[in-house]
C-alpha cells in the first residue's frame, strides 16, 4: 500500500496525509459510531447492506454455566438477521497476523452455542439506550422500516432475534478482521477460510485514515476476501430443521433408564399442557418451552438429549427470564427450584453472574432426587402465577 497522500480538490488543492489511529479504543469507537464504513455487499433481496450495532465488548461464554470468558470487539447484525462479528487491531499489534484468527474462530464457535435470542435482544436494546439511539428507529431499520409500533412490536422483535440465534447455530455469519493495514499473511488466511467455510463469510477490512487541516478526516476501506466468497460453490439456502415432539419421544424411549424416560416425558407433557414447545435447531435433539408469564411468552427451560456420549440435560434460561421479568423475579424463581445436587451449586452462583446464566441439571440427577420433578413443576407454576417462592 502506498503512503502517498490523497488530495481533496475544492477552491484549493489540499493534501491529506496518511495517519494511523492513536489507540485501538479510538479505532473501535469509530466503528461503533460509523458502521457504514463496513457496509459492503447487499441483503438477500438486493437492498444495500446496513449493519446495526448490537454491542461493543460482547461477552462470549465458554460453557453454559460460566460467565463471559472472552470479549468480542463488536457485534453487528443486518436486516436479514445475519450476525457480523468484528475484531479490530492496529497494524502495530503483532497479533494481527495469526493470533487474531484463532481468537475470532474461538468467538464464533462459542457464540454459536451460548448466545441465545434473549441475550442478543437485551444486549442490543441496552446498547441503544447507552448510545441514545431511539429503539423504534433501530428496529425500523432491522424489521423493514416504519415505526416500532408497526414493525418493531415485541413479537416481531423476538422473532427477529430468534432468527439471529438460528443463523448463529447453523454457522451463517460474517467474520470481519478490521485493521489500518492488513498483512499478506492475514489476507491469505481469510481467502483460505472463505474457500473452506460454506455458511460463514470471512473478510479482512483495511481501513486507512488520512488527515488534513482542521478536523478533516478521510477513511478509505479496502475489502479482502470477496473474490473467495464469490467463488464458493453455489448452494441453496439450508432450511432450518427443528426437532419435533415425535423425534424427542423417540429419543427418550431409546434411553435405558426408566426414571429418566419418565421425567423427560413428564416435563414435555407439562410444557405442552401449560406453555408452548419449540424444537431446537442443533444437531442433537432439543426442545424449549415458553410459558405465559405477565402477558408475554417467556422461555423458561430447554431439554437436550445428546448421543455419543449420552448426555441428557434440563437447562433453565435465567438470561431470558431476567430479560423479560427482571432480576428480582429471576431470583425468586431460582429460590423456588428444588435443591438437586449439581443444580443447587449452579443456582447459588447466579447472583454473582447477575442471573445472566443457563444452569443445567442432568436428568439422571433429577430422576434420582425424590420429589424433584414435582418441585420443578411447582416452581414453574409459581412463576406463571407470579408467586415464586410462596411454596
Amino acid at each position: 500500500m502506498s503512503d502517498q497522500p490523497v488530495f481533496v480538490l475544492g477552491e484549493e488543492l489540499q493534501a491529506l496525509e496518511l495517519a494511523g489511529f492513536e489507540t485501538e479504543a479510538e479505532f473501535q469507537e469509530l466503528l461503533a459510531r460509523h458502521p457504514r464504513v463496513l457496509d459492503f455487499g447487499s441483503l438477500a433481496d438486493g437492498r444495500p447492506l446496513r449493519l446495526v450495532l448490537v454491542a461493543r465488548e460482547m461477552g462470549v461464554s465458554a460453557s453454559a454455566e460460566s460467565g463471559a470468558a472472552y470479549w468480542l470487539d463488536h457485534l453487528f447484525v443486518d436486516a436479514d438477521g445475519v450476525p457480523t462479528l468484528v475484531e479490530v487491531k492496529r497494524a502495530t499489534d503483532t497479533r494481527i497476523r495469526r493470533e487474531v484468527v484463532g481468537q475470532m474462530l474461538d468467538y464464533a464457535a462459542n457464540a454459536a452455542r451460548y448466545w441465545p435470542a434473549a441475550l442478543l435482544q437485551r444486549s442490543f436494546e441496552e446498547t441503544c439506550g447507552k448510545d441514545g439511539r431511539p429503539l423504534e428507529e433501530e428496529y425500523g431499520e432491522l424489521l423493514g422500516g416504519g415505526s416500532a409500533g408497526s414493525a418493531g412490536s415485541a413479537g416481531s422483535a423476538e422473532e427477529f432475534w430468534l432468527g439471529v440465534e438460528e443463523r448463529l447455530a447453523t454457522g451463517r455469519m460474517r467474520l470481519l478482521f478490521v485493521a489500518d493495514r492488513i498483512p499478506l499473511e492475514l489476507r491469505a488466511i481469510v481467502e483460505f477460510l472463505n474457500r473452506q467455510l460454506r455458511q460463514t463469510d470471512v473478510y479482512a477490512v483495511e481501513l486507512t485514515q488520512y488527515r488534513g487541516g482542521g478536523d478533516l478526516r478521510v477513511l478509505v476501506p479496502r475489502i479482502y476476501g470477496e473474490v473467495a466468497t464469490a467463488a464458493k460453490s453455489p448452494s441453496a439456502p439450508r432450511a432450518t430443521q427443528r426437532t419435533t415432539r415425535a423425534e424427542m419421544d423417540a429419543a427418550i424411549q431409546a434411553r435405558p433408564d426408566a426414571e429418566v424416560r419418565r421425567v423427560a416425558t413428564a416435563l414435555l407433557d407439562h410444557a405442552a399442557a401449560n406453555g408452548r414447545l419449540e424444537g431446537g435447531t442443533a444437531k442433537y435433539r432439543s426442545m424449549s418451552v415458553y410459558y405465559p408469564v405477565s402477558g408475554r411468552q417467556v422461555p423458561v427451560w430447554t431439554l437436550s438429549l445428546q448421543d455419543g456420549p449420552v448426555r441428557d440435560d434440563l437447562s433453565f434460561a435465567f438470561g431470558s427470564i431476567t430479560h423479560h421479568l427482571g432480576r428480582e423475579r429471576a431470583a425468586a424463581f431460582a429460590a423456588s427450584l428444588p435443591a438437586v445436587p449439581g443444580l443447587a451449586e449452579r443456582l447459588q452462583a447466579l447472583p454473582a453472574k447477575a442471573y445472566n446464566a443457563w444452569p443445567s441439571v442432568a436428568l439422571s440427577a433429577l430422576a434420582a432426587e425424590p420429589g424433584a420433578l414435582e418441585g420443578v413443576r411447582s416452581a414453574i407454576h409459581g412463576l406463571i402465577d407470579g408467586r415464586e417462592g410462596s411454596g
